[in-house]
């Protein structure tokens, strides 16, 4: 069946600082402390998508969340006159706390979900788990607001399946796409779903940084999305790459259509991996393995880089795929040297495209953080809601959205006031009806209802 890759791309929020909340994350802790922009911010993302959107991609736009949440801080005892009140008090009073409720990082939407389309599964229905993200306190508060986003947008319940979360323990730490990779002849055909875990729930982790992905999150998403054992394959993560700062999987693999892109380092048991692969893969197509040497580009350039962290696209009108990386990749001295060798030879990806994604990249999170991958056959692109869809009016609306309610910059000095309550709010009231979301959307619009 024909069908389509879609991207939807999480919009940077209102509050994008730099916190420094995610251990593991080298540029996240690089860059803690310093003055962000967060309207330039959601300018960059949105002049990404709309690159994509004009080039003939399918693209659409996911919501950020409400932040600072004042909802947990209520429920961990924070009082006051009003919500600027009890944010401001919780900042002054506890600011590592408060820091937690402001970020922005729903942004990164390849860590919403696992996606699974309906050519995969037994059902016939594209099914989304929205990941838990328990690791971290700033990320485990979003579960809930992204069910409520993809079912907004994915509506018609004969389509598609919106499951909850993974329960919140540990033992199902669940990073979303992120740690997922599906390969396939085409996108519409049935494919191969590949899941990479950083540890065993029941083995010790003694790592130097956190393995966020559990085997048995990975096993759980298998389970209800109704997935082929003989197609789903799962592989380790290797911890070399955990410690060298690869928090989630996409850090050093991308894969679309038939084509695995990955570092030498990438997985535990390259040879099994591959070959399991392989064989999952049998009787569907060749998987294509373009393996990034370790003595071409050292893992550390690679993580700093984020050459893998980089879109894998099918590309209109194209034979051979396009590599949309960041601009540090075009920076860095040996990725940009590999890059050029990649498309002069007879690799499958025939161009290397640079996109300017600044203020993400130094939370952590390149081009490929930033979409949420969505295979759709024609029938269930319909069936989208079409408000969150690229245009060029959606473009335009989002831009002048952006520039009423966006502050340019946000300095730590800044964090605390209570002003962000309400300003955050009128941006996140103004998005609901441009995206057609529907006026109790975020938690605030019910509390005053």
């Amino acid at each position: 069946m024909s069908a389509v890759e879609a991207n939807f791309d999480g919009l940077v929020g209102p509050t994008h600082n730099y916190g420094g909340l995610a251990p593991g994350n080298l540029a996240s802790a690089k860059n803690s402390g310093s003055i962000a922009a967060p309207r330039a911010g959601v300018l960059e993302g949105l002049a990404k998508v709309k690159s994509l959107a004009d080039a003939g991609l399918v693209q659409g736009v996911l919501p950020p969340q409400e932040r600072p949440y004042i909802p947990h801080l209520k429920a961990l005892g924070f009082s006051g006159a009003s919500d600027g009140a009890i944010w401001e008090a919780a900042y002054k009073a506890h600011p590592a706390l408060a820091l937690n409720m402001l970020s922005a990082s729903s942004m990164w939407a390849a860590n919403a979900a696992t996606v699974s389309p309906s050519a995969d599964t037994q059902d016939g229905r594209l099914h989304f788990t929205p990941a838990n993200l328990l690791t971290a306190l700033h990320r485990s508060i979003e579960g809930e607001q992204t069910r409520r986003a993809l079912s907004a947008i994915f509506p018609d319940p004969a389509r598609f399946a919106v499951h909850d979360t993974l329960p919140y323990q540990s033992a199902f730490a669940d990073e979303g796409a992120a740690n997922h990779v599906r390969l396939c002849a085409e996108h519409g055909a049935e494919g191969v779903e590949i899941f990479v875990h950083g540890r065993d729930a029941f083995e010790a982790w003694d790592g130097k940084f956190p393995a966020r992905q559990t085997l048995q999150a990975c096993e759980a998403v298998e389970r209800r999305h109704g997935l082929k054992s003989a197609r789903t394959v799962h592989i380790r993560q290797s911890r070399k790459a955990i410690e060298a700062g690869a928090f989630h999987n996409d850090v050093v693999c991308v894969g679309t259509g038939p084509v695995l892109f990955f570092h030498e380092h990438a997985f535990e048991d390259k040879a099994e991996a591959l070959d399991a692969i392989r064989r999952a893969a049998d009787g569907l197509f060749e998987p294509v393995f373009v393996e990034v040497p370790d003595a071409e580009v050292p893992l550390a350039d690679a993580i700093t880089s984020y050459l893998f962290n980089s879109q894998l696209l099918v590309w209109p009108g194209e034979v051979r795929q396009v590599l949309v990386a960041p601009k540090e990749t075009e920076e860095t001295a040996s990725t940009n040297a590999y890059c050029q060798r990649l498309v002069e030879g007879n690799s499958p990806i025939g161009a290397v495209k640079f996109a300017d994604v600044r203020q993400s990249m130094r939370n952590g999170g390149g081009p490929a953080c930033l979409r949420l991958r969505v295979v759709l056959t024609e029938a269930e692109r319909q069936a989208v809601n079409p408000k969150v869809m690229m245009d060029d009016a959606l473009y335009a609306q989002l831009t002048d959205w952006a520039n009423t309610h966006y502050r340019e910059a946000l300095s730590p000095d800044d964090l605390g006031d209570p002003a962000l309550v309400d300003e955050s709010r009128r941006a996140l009231d103004a998005l609901t009806s441009i995206l057609g979301l529907g006026s109790d959307f975020y938690p605030f619009q019910r509390q005053g209802a």
